[in-house]
């Protein structure tokens, strides 16, 4: 058995300084990455806490009771985040995701959800406004989300084996709970509905059939995804990653699909419809298949990092220009400067470079800047 390497630099550390450059760019609605990639979607994570311990997330040995998890002062305001959102769609961004940790323990999260719901694109329309959630809180939660405008959700659920379910949370909690927590969500309107499991070969690959055949025709769209190599602390192995393409042989045996198109640009789910018109699933390569190529999305950390990769080691701190005194032409510089410099694509390298290969440092974890 491999020696599991527990991290001793706090990643949220990891951070340069964003800079207001001395020409300033006005937003014009269209910013593209040095590799020609548009912004279009921005990923929101309000809170680094989570009450679940996933051990490809937030492992319990190394999240444990003694976590130094950001004090209430460390993160952005629902004020902040909306200022900053603002920017970010006056660059051309059309869709927000609200992430954590869990992002529905960040306490009146509505308030947020309404003041992002006010926002518009450039074209005049309203935002593309989701959030993603392991579930636990959603049924309690899902009608008061609906009515501050969110449209969407898209809930981890990891398998319907109440015993595997409950190991692989690690905090004991039974799948019944999530699956009344997306039935709320159903009845508030929050649709489509995605559910997203993480494969792991040898620990919730049995799980693929059973939760094809549980959504199948319910109108939730469930998605495979790669257990990916993001972050220090997961113990990620290769071993343990089975294949998106065995995913879609395995269900083709019993169900039979058909190859769908991409709905959006930067899409990263492969989608397949089931023959009989009941439905669809999707797989997400996040291992086998490289899926930089058309990448529009940022990441913005609870603390106001902002992260060009899933897999970056290095953010940008932009709360320092949000706390100073700086004007929204001024932010909204700032921010270009920085997609415009982007040139990420770790998922197309990865096959040729090893473990941490052209940083020298860890991979910021994703339950720091959400999924």
């Amino acid at each position: 058995m491999s020696e599991r390497v527990i991290p001793l630099i706090d990643q949220r550390l990891r951070s340069v300084a964003a800079r207001v450059p001395s020409v300033l760019t006005p937003p014009g609605g269209l910013l593209a990455d040095s590799m020609g990639r548009p912004l279009r979607d921005l990923r929101i994570s309000v809170t680094d806490r989570c009450n679940f311990r996933c051990s490809y997330c937030m492992p319990k040995d190394v999240f444990d009771k003694d976590y130094p998890y950001l004090p209430h002062s460390s993160l952005l305001s629902f004020e902040e985040i909306t200022r900053v959102a603002r920017q970010f769609v006056a660059h051309g961004v059309h869709k927000l995701r609200l992430t954590g940790g869990e992002p529905l323990l960040r306490k009146n999260l509505e308030i947020l959800i309404a003041q992002l719901a006010a926002l518009r694109t450039v074209d005049g329309e309203p935002l593309d406004i989701t959030l993603t959630t392991n579930g636990s809180l959603l049924k309690r939660k899902a009608q008061a989300l609906k009515d501050a405008g969110l449209q969407r959700v898209t809930v981890s659920l990891d398998g319907l084996d109440d015993r595997i379910f409950r190991a692989m949370n690690d905090v004991d909690f039974p799948v019944a709970d999530v699956l009344d927590g997306i039935a709320a969500a159903q009845a508030a309107g929050l649709g489509p509905i995605k559910v997203n499991m993480v494969v792991k070969r040898g620990t919730n690959d049995h799980e693929i059939l059973p939760m094809a055949r549980h959504f199948k025709g319910t109108g939730v769209v469930l998605r495979f995804i790669e257990y990916m190599d993001v972050g220090a602390t997961n113990g990620w192995r290769m071993d343990e990653v089975l294949p998106s393409a065995e995913v879609v042989r395995r269900i083709q045996r019993e169900l039979p699909l058909v190859p769908l198109g991409a709905t959006t640009p930067g899409e990263t789910a492969e989608r397949w419809g089931y023959a009989d018109g009941s439905g669809e699933i999707g797989v997400i390569s996040s291992v086998t298949q490289a899926f930089c190529g058309d990448c529009n999305r940022a990441r913005l950390s609870t603390e106001g990092h902002l992260y060009l990769c899933l897999f970056a080691s290095q953010g940008h701190d932009l709360r320092h220009l949000l706390r100073g005194n700086v004007s929204d032409a001024e932010l909204a510089s700032a921010i270009a400067a920085i997609w415009q410099g982007r040139s990420d694509r770790y998922s197309e390298q990865r096959a040729s470079l090893p473990p941490d290969a052209g940083t020298g440092t860890r991979r910021v974890e994703m339950s720091y800047i959400g999924g």
